[in-house]
Order: structure tokens, then C-alpha cells, then sequence
């Protein structure tokens, strides 16, 4: 969530290619459907808190500097997959974020129902998106 910025409309996608961080475009049609979303995911997150869960993965030296970060809003995950995860290091209980093979499915099933016959992924969108930057 920390990475999202939509007052300024725009991702930071964090140890890109090149081990880079990178700032992104929000387009503004998604901000209002992304700002629905991700306070769907803090009630979510709220809720897990509230049972005694709610925690993510962290790398092991942001975790030791800041021990209480695992369950601080800013670091969940924008989407967080549906069922919880045992952490076989801590035994904590969290979410992690959704597999890619759930959006792979989704993108498939939408390209499907618009009847493209041409092979659509999500690195089509990318490198799409990158052209019409160009």
C-alpha cells in the first residue's frame, strides 16, 4: 500500500529491472476503482488485526530494524490473497500477496470474452503501455 501514491497518481514499483525503483503513471480512470479497492483491503486487514493476525512478510533486515512493521498498514499487500498463511518462521498467521496465476486466469478469461484471437498477457500490457509512452 506504502507504494501507492493517488494524490500524485502515481506507483513506485520497487527493485524493478535493473534492481531500480521506478515511479509509474496512475491513469486516472483506475484511481477511484483503486481507492474503492484498497479500502475493501483495510477492513480486511482491520479485521485480521482485530483476531490476532494480520501480518505480512518483510525482508528479515527491515523486520529486525522495525519489529512492529509486519502489521502496520503501509506495508500490506494492495492485493492480499484470500486466505490466511502460516509463517514457519515466526508461526504468525498473515496474508501474502495474490498468486500471479489468479490475474493470469482473470486476463484470459477477459481477453476470451472480447473475442481477440490473437494470445494477450500481461507483459502485452506492458510493453503496450511502455509504446504509447513513447
Amino acid at each position: 500500500v506504502k507504494y501507492i501514491d493517488l494524490g500524485a497518481n502515481q506507483i513506485q514499483v520497487r527493485h524493478a529491472k535493473g534492481a531500480k525503483d521506478r515511479h509509474t503513471t496512475l491513469p486516472q480512470c483506475l484511481k477511484e476503482p483503486l481507492r474503492k479497492h484498497i479500502l475493501r483491503v483495510r477492513e480486511i486487514h482491520n479485521r485480521d488485526l482485530a483476531e490476532g493476525f494480520g501480518s505480512v512478510v518483510l525482508p528479515d533486515a527491515l523486520a529486525k530494524k522495525y519489529p512492529n512493521a509486519s502489521v502496520e498498514w503501509e506495508w500490506q499487500w494492495v492485493f492480499p490473497q484470500e486466505n490466511r498463511w502460516v509463517n514457519s518462521k515466526t508461526d504468525k498467521q498473515g496474508r501474502h500477496h495474490m498468486h500471479p496465476t489468479i490475474l493470469q486466469k482473470a486476463l484470459k478469461t477477459a481477453v476470451r470474452k472480447t473475442g481477440i484471437p490473437k494470445r494477450i498477457t500481461s507483459h502485452t500490457f506492458r510493453h503496450s503501455f511502455a509504446t504509447h509512452l513513447l
